[in-house]
């Protein structure tokens, strides 16, 4: 009588009810003593399993309605987590500007460690909130008694000091200016001379900047000051620090003190400074928090890895302003990219914002690294049913595939890994969908520039599909707009990406040109992009404006699209295409990926070194032939396709000026660098 009455308890566990359960009880009396004691343990192992099972990720909306048409035009739409067309400037009524989000991690991390470095071969040394503040406090005394009042240059690498002096412009209501090396000496001056005279300090690692640029921006009537002396001056002026009563009557023209006043300017690109405000980043900030916070809530004891640019909005906005709101932990890299992996495994990061390059070699590194056809099935079963659960929205890394083949690869990126977010460029739904897989951890996509604040789209969370970046974010309305000389009409679905909300930035210091070009009259940002709407409320990009051209026989032709394709090629790490009015051809630039190219062209019988097969004419035609294979399946038109190229053995990278900072192609000086090659590919074409 007791077993029964154990085994309706554990039925009803499991969910049998009504007849099921009493068919079940009509045979319990015709089993012998060791039948029911095999159908207990069975009962038993089913109420466990339902109990321990992996459970799908709660998406925040219908992942088959992501946003909704504004009024009645269905190119316009915004966020479907919104009530109405109310779009989201707040997140917390309290916190409006970026000293204020600080202020809030300073207060719920109980004097955590907030930022982390490390030296070669050592763990990370960590420094709290309170050390931070304070030592912001300091330095922003300092830059006062310099007589510092309106702008202030950072010009350093991703370290604390960076963001200690970002914090004291915030504490005493000034507006920052970062600088980078890869700008050149003429855009870094042409920067500094947007500033007042009077009120543009440079700031710069504690090692001092380069020697020819302190002798051109001494020449400039600009102050070089070193980090160290600001923040131990013995005497500092006693000045008030930052209090939300200053924000109505700040005196200066640029401030950061409201949440309405400018708080950084970006340079993005030539040199052109997007004053983007307190307002700007506490509306993006809000939204990719709304976004996140059904099913991935932030708290203290997250730590993110800071390696891209501290200059661009992207590293800004996901780890450093949404990390510090929490509470968490921001770790710097040593300043060397080849250091990263090492860097990354000794922090073990719970966030990681990564580009689509990186995301590449990660792929590459894991399919190079099979040594067998056994291994390369096993591999890909693994990713097979990893993915399948990913349909079915189950994001975990402690299924048996994790622990039997994708252990190694966890582990080499902290194995902590709980979201990652790929941005500033597109990136492949065959290597996204893998990585998503085999990385066992959230990793979603978003779409923006720094006009808006760094994002406006942004893919949701238990979203598994690919080949979209997601809806729009909760502060921005995004729209496209007709593009009739590319074919491109809003009624398809299809136009230039337009954005309007309290996270589009205010136009680009003293260049009224330029801000008329960006902004229409109506507020709308003009990104240049082209995209089309997909039937479940995301947004897709598939073409560029701005880097467009047109072939001699009128066909326009966007490069970066074609690029993205051809970066499907196994062999190609990097690719260029460029082509003019004078030609009804394209070309192309490839730097072969040197960890899988050797191999690669053993397999197609062609024997040598990396230099020496990257100078091999068959084995060019050879990467060619599979780039074309490539466009072709991905439908590229045969004007599109490239029909000569270059093999460059070195990398395209910052240090070389092909690259921005956020890894994107610096296309004019690439055409500069290698305008003997173009012209001798066009020779050979002619003949």
């Amino acid at each position: 009588m007791q077993l029964q009455e154990w085994l309706r308890s554990l039925c009803s566990h499991a969910g049998l009810k009504g007849s099921e359960a009493e068919e079940l009880w009509s045979l319990l009396p015709s089993l012998s003593t060791s039948s029911l004691l095999g159908l207990g343990a069975l009962a038993s192992l089913t109420v466990y399993w339902l109990l321990t099972r992996p459970q799908p990720v709660r998406p925040p909306c219908d992942l088959q309605a992501q946003s909704v048409a504004v009024g009645v035009n269905p190119s316009c739409r915004r966020s479907a987590l919104l009530k109405d067309d109310n779009l989201l400037e707040f997140y917390y009524d309290d916190i409006r500007t970026v000293y204020e989000m600080f202020q809030r991690g300073l207060r719920i991390s109980g004097d955590g460690p907030c930022l982390g470095y490390r030296k070669p071969g050592q763990p990370y040394e960590w420094i709290s909130y309170s050390e931070v503040a304070q030592q912001a406090q300091w330095m922003g005394s300092g830059m006062i008694a310099k007589g510092c009042q309106q702008f202030v240059g950072v010009y350093s690498p991703n370290r604390p000091e960076w963001v200690i002096s970002e914090m004291a412009c915030y504490t005493y209501s000034m507006a920052l200016v970062p600088l980078y090396d890869t700008l050149g000496t003429e855009a870094m001056v042409h920067i500094l001379n947007l500033g007042e005279k009077t009120s543009l300090k440079v700031f710069i690692k504690k090692e001092g900047p380069r020697q020819n640029k302190q002798v051109r921006v001494n020449r400039e009537n600009r102050s070089l000051c070193n980090y160290t002396p600001l923040t131990s001056l013995e005497e500092r002026p006693s000045v008030p620090t930052y209090r939300p009563s200053l924000r109505c009557r700040c005196r200066f023209l640029f401030c950061c003190a409201g949440h309405g006043n400018n708080f950084l300017f970006i340079y993005p690109g030539k040199p052109k400074g997007a004053m983007i405000t307190h307002g700007n980043i506490a509306s993006n900030t809000s939204s990719v928090i709304k976004i996140l916070e059904v099913c991935l809530h932030f708290h203290l004891l997250d730590v993110s890895i800071s390696y891209l640019p501290l200059a661009h909005m992207f590293e800004r906005m996901i780890q450093v302003l949404t990390m510090y709101c929490y509470g968490a932990r921001v770790g710097f890299f040593q300043g060397d990219v080849s250091l990263l992996m090492d860097d990354i495994k000794t922090l073990k990061p719970t966030l990681f914002p990564v580009v689509p390059r990186i995301l590449n070699r990660i792929y590459d590194k894991i399919l190079g690294s099979v040594t067998s056809p056994l291994q390369g099935a096993l591999l890909h079963y693994a990713v097979g049913r990893k993915q399948a659960e990913l349909c079915r929205g189950i994001v975990r890394n402690n299924s048996l595939w994790d622990k039997l083949v994708f252990k190694k690869i966890q582990a080499s990126l902290g194995g902590n890994l709980r979201f990652a977010l790929t941005a500033s460029a597109p990136i492949s739904c065959t290597v996204l969908s893998f990585l998503r897989a085999t990385m066992g951890c959230m990793i979603c996509e978003g779409y923006g520039q720094t006009e808006c604040t760094g994002g406006c789209t942004f893919s949701l969370i238990g979203d598994s599909s690919t080949g979209h970046v997601g809806a729009p974010l909760p502060c921005a309305m995004v729209k496209v707009v007709d593009i009739p000389d590319m074919n491109y009409f809003a009624k398809n679905g299809e136009g230039e990406i337009c954005i309007r909300g309290p996270s589009v930035f205010k136009g680009y210091l003293k260049d009224p040109e330029r801000t008329a070009e960006a902004l229409d009259s109506d507020g709308w940002l003009h990104t240049g992009d082209v995209g089309q709407w997909l039937p479940n409320g995301t947004l897709r990009i598939i073409d560029r404006k701005k880097h467009i051209f047109k072939l001699c026989q009128g066909e326009y032709v966007a490069p970066e699209k074609i690029e993205n394709v051809y970066m499907r090629s196994v062999p190609v790490l990097q690719v260029f295409v460029h082509g003019d009015s004078l030609q009804s051809y394209v070309v192309g630039i490839v730097v072969p990926d040197r960890e899988v190219f050797v191999e690669w062209a053993k397999e197609r019988a062609f024997v040598g070194s990396y230099q020496e097969l990257c100078h091999n004419p068959d084995v060019k035609n050879a990467v060619l032939e599979d780039m074309r294979a490539v466009g072709k399946e991905a439908g590229l038109k045969s004007f599109e396709q490239v029909k000569e190229l270059y093999l460059h053995p070195e990398m395209f990278s910052i240090a070389n000026g092909l690259l921005t900072p956020t890894l994107k192609s610096r296309r004019a000086d690439i055409r500069r660098v290698f305008q003997e090659q173009l012209a001798n590919i066009e020779i050979k074409m002619a003949e």
